[in-house]
């Protein structure tokens, strides 16, 4: 049930990744960005510049849109200060309406008649700022939208490509906001600053390359690193080129800039593993159009630096999410994507990942399937968290150290979900088995052995096993002629009067009993629960039999007598019988054994008989006597029995245990070397002095060696033979 709620589970899961696919990236992605906030890229140290055009750059030069003059000695300074190109963050779509030929226009309009004498400078500010752009390194950029269709400006550089036409793969756009025609053609590269966010508004990927109207341009931050170069084209490689094989859908392998390359997805974005660092390479744009520039203060941050124009203004709207934190000026994210080119390193998830990581949802199910046993809640819950930890540590040690995303999301979903419905499972078919547990073997254990089996059902192996048992054997003295003077209900009462304290006696010792044969009980220990000592209980439960039976008899008047017999032994135990009615039984030779053992108490007169096998391993618990009666040969049995008795070292009587056992050893070895007459001499002696409990064991030695004194056995060998069950 576990197996089949394991793997049901999983399917489940497998089949909500793939419909709710949109969630289970936006989780995976806050995944990720987690781990960009604990161990943010360290930056490269890139020769990269911000200049910000920020509020307080604002507040001191005038509100924006700045004359487009001021941008124009911006740049001259910038190019001045040996800048190795000036890219904008910002898009000039409309003419300056600041120009003074503008107003001198509308100065005519209104019947005013002003001119200037020749050789007076431009009057234009989108004329002398075009100028500026021609004459220093400069990247304008634009916006790809899908928003309005229009033309969009040629872009500046050539793209080489091995593979698949990037065309058939990279995402398109049909229109966009761009730069007045003059800007853009007096510029040295051309490049969007636009970047697709996330379903959550974070910017964590960003296109390297796009098609706008058919035609394919570069990011700002890719063509600010070509112009750097001065390199002419860039070099994109697809599925399909030399060395890359094509498994599914084509797609963009890599984007090269002259020396550098950088790795990308399938549609040509970079994911950004931002060092969020780019605020300590940023100087406001005020101090670059301060009267007095402090060249010494400012030509080492620009001289041969990536100078990116932006604005961290916040009425300006160029203020983005990333993994790192709000309010990041857009700018920022292009340093950052520069930055990490430079520094050759790359985040990266390849085609196999997702595979892999529903491989190890797989795994860790048949895992948990296998481990998690019930009853144990607490060891399967450790078990479970051990293993969400494992998996978040192979996916935060890819991260940080080989910075590969595996998302740690699939798998340890498959553990909760796993491990909650085998938990559930488990629990209704421990409950089930609890209940059968308790039904079946209730009327054989005590309450509290039923508690402990069904608590642990799993020390139960029902159907058979093969189990070193010790068996007890009881019956009643003359119980046919007793029964004889009853009637059935008086008969009835007597049993259920003797068999309920027998009972309680040996399931105090963890018996179970077998059956019950009219005035005959029958059990045995160390099955089905491990009973430690189980032949020290089995003498304990005899004992404790004996002693109950007398209390019973003084207190019901009774007389009753009975004989136990004990045997250890393998037997094969388990639910025996029929499919319509079954026991929990055990049978063997030791079973046989033990009846036979039982049946000839009587001849010796003792209530208790045991086999030398239950002496076996483990010493005697508390004040007992065992004393050895004899050995013999019972019917169906080639191999003789020692037998031995047990009794309380109360019953002695004063006797001492010692010069009894030593006496009666001696009168053994007498007897077993058939000097019979010195036998009987000994054992009248040993009946003198014996307790009660012994008498009837000397009576019967002496009426035997008195029949042997008439008539000596033929080869006798010191084992007594019985003819009779």
């Amino acid at each position: 049930m576990a197996l089949y709620a394991g793997f049901l589970s999983l399917a489940l899961l497998f089949i909500a990744a793939s419909l709710g696919k949109p969630l289970f990236d936006r989780l995976s992605s806050l995944v990720f960005d987690e781990y960009q906030s604990f161990k943010p890229r360290a930056p490269a140290g890139a020769p990269i510049l911000i200049v910000d055009i920020d509020e307080a750059s604002i507040d001191e030069i005038g509100q924006w849109p700045w004359p487009r003059s001021q941008l124009a000695q911006l740049v001259d300074r910038l190019g001045a200060l040996g800048a190795a190109v000036i890219a904008f963050d910002i898009a000039f779509a409309e003419e300056d309406r600041t120009s003074l030929n503008r107003t001198l226009d509308q100065l005519n309009k209104a019947g005013a008649e002003i001119s200037f004498p020749k050789g007076v400078p431009a009057l234009d500010n989108d004329v002398v700022f075009a100028e500026v752009l021609g004459r220093n390194p400069t990247v304008t950029g634009f916006a790809l939208t899908n928003e309005f269709e229009n033309e969009l400006p040629s872009p500046k550089a050539g793209f080489a490509y091995g593979g698949r036409d990037p065309k058939e793969i990279l995402p398109s756009y049909h229109g966009g906001l761009h730069n007045l025609a003059a800007f853009d053609d007096a510029a040295t590269g051309l490049g969007f600053f636009s970047f697709p966010q996330a379903v959550d508004g974070v910017v964590r990927r960003v296109p390297l390359i796009s098609i706008g109207n058919d035609t394919i341009y570069p990011s700002l931050g890719m063509e600010a690193l070509r112009v750097a170069q001065q390199a002419a084209n860039f070099v994109v490689t697809s599925t399909g080129a030399s060395g890359e094989a094509e498994a599914g859908a084509p797609a963009i392998v890599g984007i090269r800039a002259g020396a550098f390359e950088a790795p990308t997805d399938g549609t040509g974005r970079l994911w950004l593993y931002y060092s969020g660092r780019m605020a300590d390479n940023t100087i406001p744009a005020r101090l670059l159009l301060a009267e007095t520039l402090d060249r010494e203060q400012l030509e080492p941050r620009v001289a041969g630096h990536i100078v990116l124009i932006g604005t961290s203004a916040v009425g300006l709207r160029d203020l983005v999410v990333t993994p790192l934190g709000a309010g990041v000026p857009g700018v920022a994210v292009h340093a950052e994507l520069i930055d990490q080119i430079l520094s050759g390193t790359f985040l990266s998830r390849p085609d196999y990942m997702l595979g892999l990581e529903y491989f190890l949802a797989i795994i860790v199910t048949a895992v948990l399937i296998v481990t998690i046993r019930p009853g144990r809640p607490f060891m399967a819950a450790a078990f479970a968290m051990t293993l969400l930890a494992l998996i978040l540590a192979i996916s935060w040690y890819l991260f940080s150290s080989r910075q590969v995303l595996l998302d740690p999301l699939l798998p340890s979903l498959a553990v909760v979900l796993v491990f909650v419905s085998v938990t559930i499972a488990q629990y209704l078919s421990s409950e089930r088995e609890k209940r059968f547990i308790r039904g079946a073997f209730g009327r054989y254990l005590s309450p509290a052995m039923v508690n402990q089996l069904s608590t642990d059902p799993h020390s139960l192996k029902l159907g058979g096993e093969l189990r070193d048992v010790t068996l007890l054997f009881c019956d009643i003295r003359g119980f046919t002629s007793l029964s004889e003077n009853l009637d059935p209900e008086g008969l009835t009462s007597l049993l259920n009067d003797f068999l309920t304290p027998m009972t309680d006696e040996l399931l105090k010792t963890g018996a179970t009993i077998d059956k019950y044969m009219g005035d005959a009980i029958m059990a045995f220990w160390n099955a089905p629960l491990t009973v430690p000592h189980h032949r020290a209980a089995a003498k304990e439960a005899a004992l404790g039999m004996i002693s109950r039976l007398e209390r019973l008899n003084a207190e019901k008047d009774f007389n009753i007598r009975i004989g136990i017999g004990l045997n250890s032994g393998a037997c094969c135990v388990g639910n025996l019988g029929s499919m319509q009615r079954f026991n929990y039984s055990a049978i063997g030779d030791a079973v046989n054994v033990a009846a036979r053992i039982e049946g000839i108490t009587k001849a010796y007169g003792l209530p208790v008989l045991l086999a030398e096998s239950v002496l076996e391993d483990h010493p005697e618990p508390g004040p007992q006597v065992i004393l050895e009666v004899d050995s013999v040969q019972v019917v169906g049995r080639e191999e003789p029995l020692v037998l031995h008795t047990v009794f309380e070292e109360s019953r002695l009587n004063g006797l001492s245990s010692k010069v009894l056992t030593a006496a009666q050893s001696a009168f053994l070895e007498t007897y077993r070397a058939g000097d019979f007459e010195a036998a009987y001499e000994q054992a009248r002696s040993l009946s003198e002095v014996a307790p009660p409990v012994l008498k009837g064991l000397y009576k019967t030695y002496l009426d035997r060696l008195a029949a042997f004194a008439a008539a000596p056995p033929e080869d006798w060998n010191g084992v007594y033979r019985f003819t009779e069950k």
